[in-house]
């Protein structure tokens, strides 16, 4: 069974380990690039990573896109959201789709 990690700041991301999450608090970008390269070693099915990091790592990321696994989705931090998620959801859609079904052109 696939576990889940969470990355990102500290404030944004310790509740989650009351939920069995395992957590990996990073302090910038830099180190949460390792940190990522080390979560891709088949364990995790599902790694939540702020949005602010999804922002700071986007090349990283990126190379994940097309793999089946781990899927990176993107959370609020603690200095709120961004939109990057819906974004994110609705380029899915659109890339598995061919159009734009669920906002209807509206973001």
């Amino acid at each position: 069974m696939y576990k889940i990690a969470v990355l990102g700041d500290r404030d944004s991301i310790y509740g989650f380990a009351a939920l069995g999450l395992d957590t990996f608090p990073v302090k910038n970008a830099e180190e949460a690039a390792k940190t990522l390269k080390t979560l891709d070693d088949g364990q995790y099915g599902v790694i939540y990573i702020t949005e602010a990091l999804q922002l700071a790592l986007e090349e990283e990321i990126d190379r994940y896109t097309s793999e089946y696994l781990p899927a990176i989705i993107p959370i609020p931090g603690v200095s709120g959201n961004t939109g990057l998620g819906m974004r994110n959801v609705k380029k899915s859609v659109e890339r598995a789709v061919g159009s734009d079904i669920i906002f209807n052109n509206d973001n």
